[in-house]
């Protein structure tokens, strides 16, 4: 399929018209961004991975009745995908503390909360993507009652098909950020799923995995990623 415009690039993916203006082509950089772009860098095939990891979850999520924006697979680098209007929140769920939620919370990074925790953040890079509640969605208007009530539905019954799809690779998703749209009056999952939007610790080791190796400085990012995929596609 062909490319027409370029309609956005942001940090990790940019999209480009096709000759259906339902559907657009997603593809995968190899930039690397952290601590809201304060941080960048470029690790070696990223994208290539990205996009095979983000291939299968979504093909595991629809199989489980999620429905997503993924179309089908191109090439590499790129994916056909529905075009959606992005509902501007980011959806935060949490299995054990890390991250934010440690520094937020004065809380030991690893440490099992006694239920997943779901949070919001507006996306707003400018504002450094507040957390935000269900009070401020609504009086934002960023969402209606109705489709903040799907999309926590929708992420709730994600983390279940995740967490149980990756403790069967010995691995265990400590926390994952998802990005929801409107098709056709419909909210459907959107963006990626990768070690750029997930933590995945190596169970028994508590290897990480994910971006947190770029992050932090923990070497070994590549390998990380592409232990990830050798994993997921096996």
């Amino acid at each position: 399929m062909n490319k027409g415009n370029k309609i956005y690039e942001g940090k990790a993916k940019i999209l480009y018209e096709t000759a259906d203006p339902d559907l657009l082509i997603q593809y995968f950089k190899d930039d690397a961004t952290a601590f809201n772009a304060a941080k960048k860098g470029t690790i070696h095939d990223k994208g290539i991975v990205n996009n095979k990891i983000s291939t299968k979850m979504f093909g595991l999520l629809e199989s489980n009745g999620i429905p997503t924006h993924f179309v089908q697979n191109l090439n590499e680098r790129e994916m056909l995908v529905k075009r959606v209007t992005i509902v501007p929140l980011e959806v935060i769920v949490r299995n054990k503390a890390a991250g934010s939620f440690c520094r937020n919370y004065g809380v030991q990074e690893g440490r099992s909360l006694a239920s997943p925790v779901f949070e919001f953040s507006y996306k707003c890079d400018a504002l450094n993507d507040p957390l935000i509640n269900d009070y401020h969605v609504l009086a934002l208007e960023l969402a209606t009652k109705d489709e903040l009530e799907i999309i926590k539905n929708f992420a709730s019954k994600i983390n279940d098909i995740m967490r149980s799809f990756f403790l069967k690779l010995n691995l265990e998703l400590i926390d994952f950020k998802l990005e929801f749209g409107r098709y056709k009056g419909k909210i459907i999952l959107a963006d990626e799923i990768s070690p750029d939007t997930c933590r995945i610790w190596e169970i028994g080791t508590g290897r990480k995995l994910d971006k947190d190796r770029f992050r932090h400085d923990l070497g070994s990012v590549e390998e990380a990623y592409q232990e990830v995929l050798s994993r997921v596609t096996k």
